[in-house]
């Protein structure tokens, strides 16, 4: 069996282009120039060839990984459709959660691994299930869930942090600006009405992974 990480965290996001890689190799870089080994996976990604990199060369430029250890290549499908969608176009065979967490290999000796999803909670991720049932099969010890900081932001978090209840839960208001009115007051309703773990940036998400 794979070694697990001393620290295993899902990455996922309250919805597509939300800044969910962005973030997750902000916070890996970080934790790597504090001294950390640091891993990522990207168990299937699927995007538009004319699109410049891909997520899995994104979180490699954090981690210093081959692309193809964050993201095996049979898994990298060239059609911007959610996975398990784009390898039905792409006359792909369909797979399973099962075989996504079946193929998630560490080196030992990784102190935070990120386990980066596809779109929002509920976008497909293999032909049997979507984000949180990945997140279900490998159990993190914490989940980052990337989130926009404007309009809407209040619900998209509230709606995506019940699906991820099984798990503890760090919001990340990506490109927070504290001086939006907007921004602001979701951030103070989030965090004081609501309760939720809210940090505004990829230094407060990497400091809640590794106090």
């Amino acid at each position: 069996m794979t070694p697990r990480p001393a620290r295993l965290v899902f990455v996922a996001g309250t919805s597509t282009a939300v800044g969910k890689t962005w973030t997750a190799a902000a916070v890996l870089a970080r934790l790597r120039n504090a001294g950390l080994r640091v891993g990522a996976r990207k168990p299937a990604q699927s995007f538009d060839a004319g699109d410049g990199p891909t997520d899995a060369d994104v979180l490699a430029g954090a981690t210093g990984e081959p692309p193809h250890d964050i993201c095996p290549p049979h898994r990298w499908y060239s059609r911007a459709l959610a996975p398990p969608m784009a390898a039905d176009a792409l006359g792909a065979p369909p797979f399973t959660v099962s075989d996504l967490v079946g193929e998630l290999c560490w080196p030992d000796g990784i102190d935070v691994g990120l386990v980066e999803g596809v779109g929002g909670p509920r976008s497909p991720i293999a032909a049997d299930g979507d984000n949180v049932t990945l997140a279900s099969a490998i159990a993190p010890d914490l989940v980052l869930l990337v989130a926009g900081a404007g309009l809407g932001a209040v619900s998209a978090v509230r709606m995506s942090v019940d699906a991820f209840a099984s798990s503890p839960i760090v919001v990340v208001l990506n490109r927070y600006d504290e001086d939006d009115v907007v921004q602001h007051g979701n951030q103070e309703w989030l965090r004081d009405r609501d309760g939720y773990d809210v940090v505004t940036g990829p230094e407060a998400a990497a400091a809640r992974i590794v106090p």
